[in-house]
Order: structure tokens, then C-alpha cells, then sequence
């Protein structure tokens, strides 16, 4: 046998180690994640639902192939002696970054002001274990993109407004799926701390946005309907407003995947998603023609901060029975993150 190349010696001691390790290691692997990483992947899935998988897991060692947050979640959720790692600390969202708790606080002693008694917090789970901490001590709970929906008509049905963070579009498109109109929406503005729209507001929304998701314009659907590029669209409720109206489709990554998946052979689609996850659909979609939305979005950048090396790093270390780059939230954030996940699932 020849010599091998880096990339092939590479694999060949991530698969030694993962053999080595057995069943003491759980890795996990988000859709967004490239295909040179997430081949490792034991499950793969979205965020919350591959924390749930942790949590169900007896796995010692729990790497997660995603972003901080995601990490934390899975943290919150698993057993004291599990311990959850991720390959590149280094790996944000900036998303989840746009909504700091020095930010949020301000933002609720000045919303609970001018409504006193009648608000209710809302994170979306693409948030720090602070900010869902943060709405389980105030009353609030966690959402997923499915789930936010339901979340949304769970206050309401109190009689209570919502303060929604930290993704403007995905709160706005919920609040209209429901029957909110315009009128009945305003916006904080993170960077003047000031609320901006209705004085009467049954819907507050964060103004925070995922860079990949709003690179998915209502223009772009139009262009690629008439030109005919694709038959189909279907979007993440991340996109904007304008682009999840003349979509034919949006729902979370999951239901993505479902929906093109359940669709008929020589069906033609146009996915406004992460290209990580639109290029795996195609790959694995046979008869059906698959592009992306925009071609011309790159990946999500922190996804793309977990590669090869520092998968195989931490697993050489834990080989040797040491932990690198754990993640490990504090008890009380734990606590209080823990009670805003548990409500999102009494109501789902």
C-alpha cells in the first residue's frame, strides 16, 4: 500500500479513534455542517433535535459538529456525567450574537415600562443558554422554527403581548401566519433602544437576521420562477417577509428535507437554505433537479469553522482521556435555559 495523502491519513485516525472510543462517544452533526465533517457524524439533524438525541444518549463524550449555541443546548439537556464538546470554540452565530443579555435586559425594563404586567419573552433556540435563561425566569420559553408557531399562540392565548428574539423575520412571518397584521407589530432597534412601529404592539420583535437567510430575496424568487430555473421554492421562515410570501414552501431544515423528499420524481426545486445542507438534498435526492435559491451565498462561515483537524484533535485527546473544548454552561444559567426548553415542550 502506497503512502497515504494528508486527507487520507486524516480520516484514516478519525475512524481509529472512533473505533477506539466505541460507544463512549456520541457525534453529532448539523445539516448546515460540510460533507468532509459530517461524514463522521453518528446522527444528523437540527439543533434541538440533536440535542434531544444527546439527552436520550448514554454516550460519555457528546461532540457536536454545529455552533456554540447548539453546543450549550445540548449541555442543558444531557446528564451531569456526559460531557458535551465542540471542535472549535471559535465557532459562533451570528445570529445568536446579535441578541446580548446587557442588550436584552435593557430592552425589557424599557418594554415592561410602557406594559407592565402584559409581556411575555420568546427566544428562538438560535440564541445563548443567557437569553433562553434569560425568558425562563421571566415567565418565557424557547422555539424552534416549528415550534414558533405554536409558542406565539401560547402567549396569546394568556391575553399577553410577545418580545420576540432574536430573528426579526422569523417573528414576523409567524406573526402573520397566525393573523397578526402590520398594524399590530413593532420592532426594537438593538442599536437605539428605542421601539419603532405600532404604539399598541400584540407582537415586539428583535431586530436581529441570519446573514446567510437574507441573502434570499423576493427579487431572486422572481428571477428564478421566470426563468424557470426550478418549478418549486421553498425557504427557511429565516428569509425575509417578501420571500417567504411568494416561496411555495418554508419550514425548518427538517421540514425542508421532508417536503422535497415526499415530492415526485423529476420534480424541479430551488431551496433557500444554507448550500451546505442544498448540496447533500441534491446529492441524495435522485430524479429530482435541486439548485440553490442564490448560488452565489457561500456557507454559513462558523459552520465552516469545524473541520478535520480539530474533530481529530479533540478526539485524539480523548482517546488519551482528556476533554478539550468542552462546553459547560453554569448551574443557575443551566436551570433557568432548562425551564424555558421544558415549556417550549409541554406545549408542542
Amino acid at each position: 500500500m502506497g503512502k497515504l495523502t494528508e486527507e487520507e491519513e486524516q480520516l484514516y485516525r478519525i475512524k481509529q479513534a472512533k473505533e477506539k472510543l466505541g460507544q463512549r462517544l456520541l457525534i453529532l452533526g448539523h445539516h448546515y455542517q460540510q460533507d468532509s465533517v459530517i461524514q463522521f457524524a453518528d446522527l444528523r439533524g437540527d439543533s434541538f433535535l440533536l440535542a434531544q438525541e444527546a439527552a436520550r444518549s448514554n454516550a460519555e463524550y457528546i461532540i457536536f459538529l454545529g455552533v456554540y449555541f447548539m453546543a450549550e443546548t445540548a449541555d442543558i439537556v444531557t446528564s451531569s456525567s456526559q460531557k458535551v464538546i465542540i471542535p472549535e470554540p471559535g465557532a459562533g452565530c451570528a445570529l445568536a450574537g446579535m441578541a446580548d443579555i446587557g442588550q436584552v435586559e435593557h430592552c425589557w425594563h424599557k418594554v415592561k415600562r410602557l406594559f407592565p404586567g402584559e409581556v411575555i419573552p420568546v427566544t428562538y433556540v438560535n440564541s445563548s443558554a443567557e437569553i433562553k435563561a434569560f425568558c425562563g425566569k421571566n415567565g418565557g420559553l424557547t422555539c424552534t422554527s416549528s415550534s414558533a408557531e405554536t409558542a406565539f399562540r401560547w402567549v396569546f392565548e394568556q391575553g399577553k403581548r410577545i418580545l420576540f428574539f432574536p430573528d426579526e423575520h422569523l417573528g414576523y412571518n409567524t406573526a402573520l401566519k397566525i393573523g397578526f397584521i402590520e398594524d399590530k407589530i413593532a420592532l426594537w432597534d438593538r442599536h437605539q433602544g428605542i421601539l419603532e412601529g405600532s404604539n399598541d404592539p400584540g407582537v415586539i420583535l428583535w431586530n436581529g437576521f441570519c446573514p446567510v437567510h437574507v441573502e434570499f430575496t423576493s427579487e431572486i424568487v422572481n428571477k428564478v420562477k421566470k426563468d424557470n430555473y426550478a418549478t418549486n421554492v421553498v425557504v427557511h421562515p429565516e428569509c425575509p417577509r417578501k420571500t417567504v410570501e411568494k416561496a411555495d414552501f418554508n419550514g425548518s431544515t427538517e421540514q425542508i428535507i421532508k417536503y422535497v423528499n415526499d415530492s415526485k420524481p423529476g420534480s424541479r426545486w430551488a431551496v433557500g437554505t444554507d448550500l451546505n445542507m442544498v448540496n447533500r438534498l441534491r446529492s441524495e435526492s435522485e430524479g429530482k433537479e435541486i439548485i440553490s435559491l442564490n448560488s452565489s451565498v457561500s456557507p454559513c462561515k462558523d459552520m465552516m469553522k469545524i473541520n478535520e483537524q480539530n474533530l481529530l484533535w479533540c478526539l485524539q485527546n480523548l482517546t488519551c482521556d482528556k476533554i478539550v473544548n468542552q462546553v459547560k454552561v453554569n448551574s443557575e444559567v443551566s436551570y433557568w435555559a432548562g425551564e424555558a426548553l421544558k415549556r417550549m415542550l409541554s406545549i408542542r
